[in-house]
């Protein structure tokens, strides 16, 4: 399991191939690429965080699906700092033998991140900048993993 809070982009086949190296026992692995929508008007996004909180945060999540799931590798990076629209915010990498636990414990982090994660966002338009809470649909697909 590998978390990481970061200002710099990463490379997305670099981060998937990592997930499988050297390893024989992995037959799926589910990814998950999120990033910065530019709908109504968006400029940039900016998240802030507590480093030391953020990163614990994460490993939680991770060892929540860990233990749901029999998982051979996870990888999960959440960009900070500002970012403008088209660029990559988050990336969650599931390896297991088989691909029902790769999806759904890739959809559970994410759903968990979502949610659940430490991050404060702004998002700022041509009208200003503005606060973001997590949405009501966020909430209810966490939902399904109670």
């Amino acid at each position: 399991m590998a978390v990481s809070v970061q200002h710099e982009d990463f490379d997305l086949a670099a981060e998937t191939a990592a997930l499988s190296a050297g390893r024989s026992d992995i037959g799926a692995i589910a990814t998950f690429l999120g990033l910065v929508r530019g709908d109504g008007g968006l400029v940039a996004m900016s998240l802030e965080h507590y480093p030391a909180m953020t990163e614990k945060a994460l490993a939680g999540i991770v060892a929540q699906a860990e233990a749901r799931w029999p998982l051979q590798a996870v990888r999960v990076i959440h960009r900070v700092g500002r970012l403008l629209p088209g660029e990559r915010i988050v990336f969650v990498g599931v390896a297991s033998s088989h691909r029902a636990a790769a999806f759904e414990a890739c959809a559970f982090i994410m759903d968990y991140l979502k949610t659940r994660a430490p991050f404060w966002k702004k998002e700022e338009t041509p009208e200003g900048a503005r606060w973001v809470d997590a949405r009501d649909s966020d909430e209810a697909a966490l939902a399904r993993w109670a």
